[in-house]
């Protein structure tokens, strides 16, 4: 439990006082992303303010992740676990796709950044070298970091062979960490929202560790490999993300870029895939889903009306155009996001009473 509490205090602390770091370092060098303005025919939220902010401010979230890993389990002279190491590859190396998407934005200012084909291409290869590495490393009772079964609250009877296992867990990688890059669209929107996710993937851990099977088989125990290195990496998740809100809320004085969102998709996904409870993902990250459902409703309406279902998407643009003020609308898409992981930790709890 040591080792919860000291890594997400570190990350915590990490981008409290190095962000604004990297907010004059950035600044200085006049990295700040290019602002996407309305064309004929496609309106956006005027978003002027915010020009001259730097971006790429998700490099402080990764720093605060491994320093708050790594020194908590220094401090608790503890080697790291094979599935820790996996979700820091998930997160880092979906950062370093990101990063290549910010270098188009703010050295070209180019708003829309890399190709949308070249930045699947980069996350395909991050998410497969993944999904592979989760089916290596079994420990002393056989179990590799993640099962070839798909899981909600357990593993369920439905095993996949390895091949489509990969696909699967590429796939959720995907959906997840392009939901959260959708979302982040708003000052502290995506960072807030996904702070309460790993704070309850936090909770999720603890509680699998103290009922794992490690301890002892028995009827409700957990089979999952590592499952307070993962209450570790959420922690150290969540309070990167709290510390980086700090100076990311309205007016936000940093944007995390796809450095950022891409990074805390990942972490959301490698913790839903390694503790298995894939099919709570949509509860678990709601918002990110109802958002992106909002992207891909008004492409489809377009294209089989030729009208539009929301005056803009995603879903948080379209309140901003109806007139609602940008805290009011991050604030209440917290609210929802709450909602969902409250229903998500119930339904996790509810599976434990009924067995």
């Amino acid at each position: 439990m040591k080792l919860v509490v000291i890594a997400g205090l570190i990350s915590l602390v990490v981008t409290l006082l190095g962000t604004p770091l990297l907010i004059r370092f950035l600044a200085r060098h006049g990295y700040s992303q290019a602002i996407r303005t309305s064309t004929d025919g496609i309106p956006y939220p005027e978003h002027d303010d915010k020009r001259g902010t730097p971006s790429m401010g998700g490099l402080a979230i990764l720093i605060a992740l491994i320093l708050g890993y790594s020194l908590s389990h220094l401090y608790a002279q503890q080697a790291p676990t094979a599935s820790g190491l996996l979700a820091i590859y998930l997160i880092a190396g979906l950062g370093l796709v990101g990063m290549a998407d910010d270098y188009l934005k703010i050295f070209k200012q180019r708003s829309t950044g890399i190709r949308a084909r070249t930045k699947l291409i980069g996350q395909a290869f991050v998410a497969l070298t993944f999904a592979y590495g989760t089916t290596l490393w079994p420990d002393e009772y056989g179990r590799t970091p993640a099962s070839n079964a798909v899981s909600l609250v357990r593993d369920t009877p439905l095993v996949l062979p390895t091949a489509l296992l990969m696909i699967w867990i590429w796939f959720l990688i995907t959906a997840t960490t392009n939901a959260v890059n959708l979302t982040d669209g708003l000052d502290g929107l995506a960072a807030g929202a996904s702070a309460i996710t790993f704070m309850a993937y936090t909770l999720l851990g603890v509680w699998q560790y103290g009922q794992n099977c490690s301890f002892g088989r028995f009827e409700r125990c957990y089979d999952v490999r590592d499952p307070l290195d993962l209450a570790v990496i959420a922690a150290a998740m969540a309070g990167a993300c709290v510390g980086f809100l700090w100076w990311n809320a309205s007016p936000a004085q940093i944007f995390m870029g796809d450095t950022g969102s891409l990074a805390l998709g990942g972490g959301i996904a490698s913790l839903a895939i390694l503790s298995r409870t894939q099919l709570l993902l949509p509860l678990m990250a709601g918002l990110f889903l109802i958002i992106t459902l909002s992207v891909i409703g008004q492409v489809g309406s377009f294209k089989l009306t030729g009208k539009r279902m929301f005056r803009m998407a995603p879903l948080h643009h379209h309140f901003e155009i109806k007139g609602w003020g940008e805290i009011t609308i991050v604030v209440r898409f917290w609210i929802v996001q709450a909602l969902f992981v409250a229903a998500a930790l119930s339904l996790f709890y509810a599976e434990w009473v009924r067995l």
